[in-house]
């Protein structure tokens, strides 16, 4: 099988599993995911709609003069809430997404959760883009509507090469903030094990609504009955043995991994970004993708009914 077709192959899988998704799990994308999604994620500002004729309760701030003038009687300009929304995918395409103990990778897990928001978003009509990025923006997908460039959009999720093994996720942060000029949504997929990109994603939060989603691989919590395991670290390739058989390592790693999420989960908070945790299953699980979205999707709304 040459490359080509195994990418073939997997996207087809991906979006069959989506298509499960969608049947076993109704409250996903008809509910939640449709109708959640419409009351969580506003359009990017007004439009105007009409000119009409002033009634009593009307706000005085939107009477037009200059109509109001002509025919001698007062006007209004009625504005509507702009729909269409763009939501834009912001993909960490470097080598820690590749590797992992879990069912699957860190990358095909994002381009799960990648395919479940693009559905949702194709179904209300909405613009979806893509930026990959490794230490630098790889490729950008600008935003459109339809089934065809949805699809695009995913196979480049599974598909593209990233230009470098390490990960920078500021220039990408930049050049979303730069290139979108109206407000959209925007979902930075990643496994943050990388530092730096705080001030960037604080500037960027102020102009877009962005969500973080943070992918956590099973080695992140190693199983108690694990033994001396070799690593390779896929950004440095440098090999590593850990032994996992070790109470007090493993208390150490976990006490690490800890921090080093604490630490993150306050950076986001400070830079005023929501986060969804996902986590990669060790075996296949067609709910791990259903739950962090329909977790994320209702507290969000409850946190939109508490103001």
């Amino acid at each position: 099988m040459t490359q080509t077709d195994h990418h073939e192959s997997e996207l087809a899988e991906l979006l069959e599993e989506v298509r499960r998704i969608e049947a076993q799990s109704s409250r996903l994308v008809a509910g939640v995911m449709a109708g959640g999604y419409s009351s969580v994620f506003r359009g990017s500002g007004i439009e105007f709609d009409q000119i009409r004729e002033y009634v009593d309760g009307d706000d005085p701030r939107a009477v037009d003069w200059n109509v109001t003038a002509r025919a001698g009687r007062p006007f209004i300009k009625e504005h509507v809430e702009e729909r269409e929304r763009t939501l834009l995918f912001l993909l960490d395409l470097s080598a820690s997404m590749t590797g992992g103990f879990g069912v699957w990778s860190a990358r095909q897990t994002a381009a799960r959760v990648c395919a479940c928001l693009a559905l949702s978003a194709v179904q209300n009509d909405d613009r979806v883009g893509l930026i990959g990025f490794s230490n630098r923006v790889d490729k950008f997908v600008p935003a459109r509507k339809g089934v065809r460039h949805q699809l695009r959009i995913l196979r480049d999720c599974l598909t593209l090469p990233g230009s470098s093994a390490t990960t920078d996720m500021t220039p990408a942060i930049e050049f979303a903030a730069r290139i979108v000029r109206r407000r959209s949504i925007l979902f930075l997929v990643s496994d943050f094990l990388c530092d730096g990109w705080q001030q960037a994603l604080t500037l960027c939060a102020r102009h877009h609504d962005v969500v973080a989603v943070r992918l956590s691989t099973p080695e992140l919590t190693p199983a108690d009955d694990a033994d001396l395991v070799r690593c390779r670290d896929p950004e440095t390739g440098q090999d590593t043995i850990i032994d996992w058989g070790s109470r007090h390592v493993r208390a150490a790693w976990t006490d690490r991994v800890a921090e080093w999420q604490a630490r993150t989960s306050a950076d986001l908070r400070r830079a005023k970004v929501d986060l969804m945790d996902v986590a990669v299953p060790r075996e296949p699980d067609h709910d791990a993708i259903a739950r962090p979205i329909l977790r994320f999707f209702r507290l969000r709304e409850l946190r939109a009914a508490k103001r």
